[in-house]
């Protein structure tokens, strides 16, 4: 199955081209580190690209302050990492272990660079993406967490930062590996935390804090103006902020959860052009969100748009949850829809202790060896049964109604009729869930004869049913008599994806009459770009 980037041992001593090193030289400047000097730290803003000239340098283990991989940085090689595009922050602490000289380019600089530049571009884009794959893959990272398993808190940094793609080292309470880890940053070794590089422990931990440590929750100044806001991190806003920032728009992505929307949650898509050995959602978007920031769009996250307001002039205003405002000249709404939550009593209160509404590699740790439910009978459902069957004693298909036809690709459900660690049960819905802190087991009624019998579950995964994420459009737009956003001829729009308000369009799944499929989500935020450039320039 494909995945994020190539392997890093593959790309790591992939030369640039003596030209290229002419117009870095050109752009930036000699500057000379002597032996121990430490080049980066966590946490700080990645402001200039590093070429090495002569000398070495060495990753570094953020809590011990030695060396952390066996390979180094030498002469013709480059320190720096994926989020130089988004203008993020360093992740792990570089350091010089003799005398070095090296080649810094301003960030600015080394993206006009890479943009007039496209074969050194490639080059970059490729060896960065290997380091960051290299990062998940071996979990070396300056982010920790500790108690993952005993916090709802941490969990859901865990979350956040996995579905991301951001690296991060988790622990369970008690281990050895946590307990060197609290020491090193003065903390006790018996509680849940969060830490960011030994000197930075996080107090009640959310995502929000996390991604600012990261980077990746910009601050943007009140009033801050935009060609095209871009609501939702989907496939749909994702491509649409890929053809914004090709056609030369200064575009803002906006996710509130995690890049890759609810597609992010599939671990494997199979029936997607181009990938005939299948991609998770998360890896897909992720590769989409590098291009589009390669064409200069920004994304922040997590963020959510509150409300949205019209301006004069014709422009509109969007208010974040912090309070915080941008302008924007067009509006692109891409938020998608979540899976409902079910009117089962105390589901709230397992949610993040064994009631699920994604299944990644995150969730399957909890499933390990052990009776796993999973609520739907559509793509998502059907994909994260077979997912999570690696891992679980054995996985339920719970379906509502008698068939999976109508519902899901034959390709996936012969797969999983086939599958001996997975069970189909048609006309049946889970009707209780049980335990104290944690779920435990659950309830599920036959439909048709109404009897009752519970079952041991460790996890329940809900997919099912299709809300779409209107709410925070304040009436601006028309919508259906199911919250889905109307479009085209039903409300006289000069488009397929206009709106009843002029410079607002819908793609994706939170568009009514969508097919709600990727590769169909990808092709309306592609296309839809041209429509917003033609009312930008009317």
């Amino acid at each position: 199955m494909e995945t994020i980037g190539r392997d890093l041992r593959e790309m790591q001593r992939t030369p640039l081209a003596p030209s290229h090193v002419s117009a870095l030289r050109a752009a930036g400047q000699i500057v000379d580190y002597p032996a121990g000097t430490i080049l980066c730290r966590p946490g700080e803003p990645i402001d200039r690209f590093v070429y090495v000239e002569a000398g070495e340098i060495e990753v570094v283990n953020a809590f011990t302050g030695e060396r952390l991989v066996p390979s180094t940085l030498g002469p013709t090689q480059f320190m720096s990492e994926i989020a130089l595009l988004s203008g993020g922050n360093w992740s792990m602490p570089m350091r010089a272990v003799v005398d070095t000289r090296v080649i810094e380019v301003p960030r600015a600089d080394m993206l006009r660079l890479m943009s007039q530049i496209p074969e050194m571009s490639d080059i970059v884009i490729t060896v960065l993406s290997a380091r960051r794959r290299r990062q998940l893959e071996a979990r070396d990272a300056s982010l920790v967490l500790i108690g993952e398993d005993a916090s709802r808190e941490v969990r859901r940094v865990a979350e956040f930062v996995s579905r991301n793609r951001l690296p991060f080292t988790s622990w369970p309470l008690g281990s050895p590996e946590a307990a060197d880890v609290a020491q090193s940053s003065g903390i006790s070794a018996d509680q849940p935390a969060v830490i960011f590089g030994r000197d930075t422990v996080v107090t009640d931990p959310t995502p929000g804090k996390v991604a600012r440590l990261l980077g990746v929750n910009h601050d943007f100044a009140d009033d801050q103006e935009f060609d095209v806001l871009i609501v939702g991190g989907g496939p749909a806003g994702v491509a649409a902020g890929v053809y914004a920032g090709a056609e030369g728009l200064n575009a803002l992505v906006i996710e509130d959860t995690a890049i890759g929307g609810q597609a992010g949650t599939s671990s494997r898509i199979e029936n997607y052009m181009g990938f005939p050995t299948g991609i998770s959602g998360a890896d897909l978007v992720w590769r989409g969100e590098i291009q589009a920031m390669k064409f200069g769009t920004k994304f922040a996250m997590p963020r959510r748009v509150a409300k949205l307001e019209t301006l004069e002039g014709g422009r509109f205003c969007a208010t974040f949850d912090n309070g915080r405002r941008v302008s924007a000249g067009a509006v692109v709404v891409a938020t998608g829809v979540q899976y409902r939550r079910l009117p089962i009593d105390r589901l709230a209160e397992f949610e993040g202790a064994g009631v699920y509404y994604a299944a990644t590699e995150m969730e399957a740790r909890y499933c390990r060896e052990a009776e796993t439910f999973v609520i739907g009978g559509g793509n998502s459902a059907g994909q994260a049964a077979m997912f999570l069957c690696r891992t679980a004693a054995h996985v339920r298909l719970l379906v509502r109604g008698s068939s999976l036809a109508a519902s899901m690709s034959s390709y996936l459900s012969s797969r999983l009729e086939a599958d001996p660690a997975i069970t189909i049960e048609y006309g049946v819905e889970v009707a209780g869930l049980h335990g104290d802190e944690k779920l435990e087991a659950v309830t599920i009624r036959n439909a048709q004869d109404g009897t009752h019998r519970q079952a041991p579950a460790c996890a329940l995964f809900v997919m099912v049913g299709a809300a779409p994420n209107t709410g925070w459009l304040s009436g601006l737009v028309d919508l259906d008599d199911k919250g889905f956003v109307l479009t085209g001829d039903a409300v006289g729009g000069a488009s397929p994806y206009a709106t009843s308000r002029p410079g607002i369009f819908a793609v994706g799944d939170v568009r009514a009459g969508s097919v709600k499929r990727v590769a169909s989500s990808v092709g309306e935020g592609s296309v839809v770009i041209s429509k917003v450039w033609e009312f930008l320039n009317r």
